[in-house]
């Protein structure tokens, strides 16, 4: 499986792969038109900083449009849906910047009839050390082993998806294979752990919609947090000493 993750820096040796970190904010809404996404809106109205400078020419259409900066802020709009993206990494020294972002929308559209916030942290973990240790984590760590894994001509692929009930939310966890792409063309394997805190919001009043979106909205750190104690401590555990744990 691709992951639309970062590669990692030219001349990193195999040794030294790092965990790789992305945080999405989703806001799903009625009326969200993905022509209004563009790069003099996202400025003129003060939402990102007029400084920012483009990764690459900006798409615009009726049904897919896409702003992304060399800062490594993306934004992405598509009917009903617009997607905040963030790789975190040291160039992070205060923090993500898209909650903040998330926040300046809401400001500039309060009207919109938002209808759920989706705080969404992907973790990837590369497993240099053997071609086959990403899928033999999953196959073999993460599931039991029976018959129905020695079938077919090449090696069972899997992907395992996890719904936890939170106090305040759900909690979706995606578990799938991964390939890292190297700058000399080579790939190493990997697995992707894609989360999602998903915050329904009540639609009945416009005020209390959007007091509850930025009261959610809060939770994006603690949501982070809890993402990461969830995958280090209960799902890799003592597979921590196949791969580096410094995260970039």
């Amino acid at each position: 499986m691709s992951t639309s993750l970062q590669p990692i820096n030219d001349g990193q040796a195999l040794t030294q792969l790092k965990e790789i970190q992305e945080l999405s904010i989703v806001l799903s809404a009625k009326n969200l038109n993905p022509t209004l996404l563009t790069v003099d809106f996202l400025k003129f109205s003060g939402i990102v900083p007029d400084d920012w400078e483009l990764n690459n020419q900006p798409v615009l259409n009726p049904n897919f449009s896409q702003v992304s900066f060399q800062n490594g802020v993306s934004v992405v709009a598509q009917p009903r849906t617009i997607t905040f993206i963030e790789v975190i990494g040291d160039q992070n020294a205060n923090g993500p910047k898209i909650p903040e972002i998330v926040n300046k929308f809401l400001d500039k559209l309060p009207h919109a009839e938002y209808q759920a916030l989706g705080i969404s942290p992907k973790t990837i973990i590369p497993f240099p050390n053997s071609p086959d240790a990403a899928r033999q984590y999953i196959t073999e760590t993460l599931l039991a082993p029976g018959n129905w894994q020695d079938f077919g001509k090449t090696p069972i692929q899997a992907g395992i998806n996890f719904l936890y009930q939170l106090e305040q939310c759900q909690l979706s966890v995606n578990i799938n294979e991964a390939r890292l792409q190297l700058p000399d063309q080579r790939s190493i394997p990997a697995v992707l752990f894609a989360g999602n805190f998903n915050y329904n919001i009540p639609q009945e009043n416009e005020a209390d919609r959007l007091v509850t979106l930025q009261k959610s909205l809060k939770e994006w750190q603690g949501n982070l947090e809890t993402f990461r104690e969830l995958i280090h401590q209960r799902f890799l555990g003592q597979q921590l000493s196949i791969f580096p744990t410094t995260v970039v």
